[in-house]
């Protein structure tokens, strides 16, 4: 039976990465560093073929999408942008932690969010259910292999929700321009709605004729409160 392998990838450094802000719908470049990182991170090790490149609205995400993959032109799915941290947007927890509207949105309820932003339901909903349509139409259509750039949010909500061998949501953490690969099988698809992770991405080839592939444990910064707050997707669906 034809099998689907999904990459997701998470942009580069973008502008507001560094300070650990919450970035969200502004739409930020790539920073130098994370434009030399990325091409760096190409260099040494090998991103996964992709029959078609799939790609966030936000500019992060494009540009990402450009430099690791230059010969294709991105498709772009709204439902993969990442969550609308309202008037949360551009503070970092610390500016944040007296704000009442902050410590609710920690509590990780679905009907809790950002004020004039997105609710966590809102968000979990909206994701995946552009993920169930992704996996639709590559089905449909037999493209077997798709690289999708996205934000850190949006990858964690994904592997969280779909992925087995199934792991908390802050398990999935990964640093920029670096993610997972989900194997789609239609049969366990249909019955569970369940993909396998295979690998981390990129992959650094271990020098031996069967090419297998094997985990890259890349020293890359990043800082995991960025992602604070971000509900359980589990939790949301409660």
């Amino acid at each position: 039976m034809k099998t689907f392998k999904i990459h997701l990838i998470r942009h580069g450094l973008s502008e507001g990465c560094v300070e650990g802000k919450y970035i969200g719908q502004t739409d930020v470049m790539l920073t130098e560093d994370g434009k030399k990182q990325l091409f760096d991170m190409k260099n040494r090790a090998v991103y996964p073929h992709a029959e078609v490149v799939i790609s966030s609205p936000m500019n992060r995400c494009i540009e990402t999408a450009r430099i690791l993959y230059p010969d294709a032109k991105p498709l772009i799915l709204d439902g993969l942008n990442e969550y609308d941290f309202g008037e949360f947007e551009g503070q970092t927890a610390a500016e944040l932690q007296s704000d009442p509207a902050f410590t609710e949105w920690l509590s990780g309820k679905a009907d809790a969010g950002a004020p004039y932003g997105e609710t966590n339901g809102g968000f979990q909903k909206r994701v995946c259910g552009c993920f169930n349509e992704l996996v639709a139409g590559l089905i449909k259509t037999g493209v077997s292999d798709a690289a999708v750039i996205t934000h850190g949010g949006v990858i964690m909500t994904i592997m969280q929700t779909f992925a087995l061998p199934e792991r908390p949501m802050h398990e999935w953490l990964m640093p920029n321009g670096c993610g997972y690969t989900l194997v789609v099988i239609p049969s366990v698809w249909s019955n569970t709605g369940k993909c396998e992770a295979l690998y981390e991405v990129p992959v650094v080839p271990d020098g031996d004729d069967d090419e297998e592939e094997s985990e890259v444990d890349w020293d890359i910064p990043f800082d995991p409160s960025e992602f604070e707050g971000f509900y359980d997707p589990k939790e949301a669906l409660k």
